[in-house]
């Protein structure tokens, strides 16, 4: 099929269409199957010509977002469209926008709808990397202080239980003023990766900035968060890492996720206070107003998985490492 339009159709997509040969023009019937289109829809996955009957306009979308691209076709049918345009991921990949009109006859009988595509893909994939900028420390590729805090409000918000740890490199910037800057950096993205191997898939590993991390530990008790910080603090120290006879340590302080987000990180950096001032390279708990610690529940070290690449857009799938 080719586009056959008349004088009114013209006169809609003349209305709709700026001067752009990447744009995708296609009419569709009341009920939403296409019954022609511009030779650029084939970069969709269908190409007119050898099919006997038109695609809906529906399968043009992924199949999660299929019945939402339906709906609009329907409110455009009715009258309700707003012409504005609208994204949604194709079914061949990449991302699309689409804006709709309703097509009538001289006496104001709707008889189908024109639609105008254009991909939108290089964009998304901009906006993809810019989203991943601004929630990665760019030395180590740990999510950052924005996304430390987004995310444990979310758990605050949704009540799950856990522990924050906090660890911090003892004497980090004696090392830095020692040894200079690049052997600074290694040292951070060394223990970031020591972190990441350290970790369990479900916890959640930020940089706070300068020498300071922390982790997200969802459905661990203070116990049990405390075994599992000490044995990074022990693979730290049996890395016998020294550089030039200056012995590398770290000290950590582990509160519950309780209250608010203030409070959760004042109670570990209280803790980590205390870590430091007993002498380093230890693991102390903060303690609640009764002076005991959280009930003791089981975690164990995993290796931490390889992390995903792709966009994760929803706060709640944040995952621990470099996305």
């Amino acid at each position: 099929m080719v586009v056959d339009f008349t004088m009114p159709e013209r006169a809609a997509l003349y209305g709709m269409l700026a001067d752009n040969a990447d744009n995708i023009v296609v009419k569709s019937d009341p009920r939403g199957f296409i019954v022609s289109a511009s030779p650029a829809l084939a970069g969709l996955g269908a190409n007119l010509r050898d099919l006997l009957f038109g695609p809906h306009l529906s399968d043009l979308a992924r199949s999660d977002r299929a019945e939402a691209l339906a709906v609009r076709h329907r409110a455009t049918f009715a009258g309700h469209g707003n012409g504005q345009w609208h994204e949604f991921p194709s079914s061949t990949g990449g991302w699309f926008e689409i804006r709709m009109q309703r097509l009538c006859e001289s006496g104001g009988q709707a008889y189908g709808v024109l639609s105008v595509l254009r991909s939108v893909t290089e964009r998304k994939s901009l906006e993809e990397r810019l989203f991943v900028a601004e929630l990665t420390d760019p030395l180590t590729r740990l999510t950052n202080r924005i996304a430390f805090t987004a995310m444990l409000e979310y758990l605050i918000a949704n009540k799950a239980a856990g522990c924050l740890a906090l660890f911090d490199l003892d004497h980090f910037m004696t090392h830095n003023i020692t040894y200079g800057q690049a052997a600074a950096d290694d040292l951070l993205r060394a223990f970031a990766d020591l972190l990441r191997n350290a970790s369990r898939r479900e916890d959640i590993i930020s940089r706070l900035g300068a020498e300071r991390f922390a982790v997200l530990l969802p459905q661990c008790g203070t116990e049990a968060a405390r075994d599992l910080c000490q044995g990074v603090i022990e693979m730290l120290a049996d890395m016998n890492h020294e550089t030039r006879g200056h012995a590398l340590s770290a000290s950590c302080g582990v509160a519950p996720i309780t209250g608010s987000v203030d409070q959760t990180v004042r109670r570990a950096e209280f803790a980590l206070f205390l870590a430091k001032a007993k002498g380093r390279s230890r693991v102390e708990i903060s303690r609640d107003d009764a002076g005991h610690a959280s009930p003791p529940q089981k975690a164990a070290l995993s290796p931490a998985p390889q992390c995903d690449q792709a966009r994760r857009s929803q706060l709640g799938s944040l995952s621990q490492g470099a996305w």
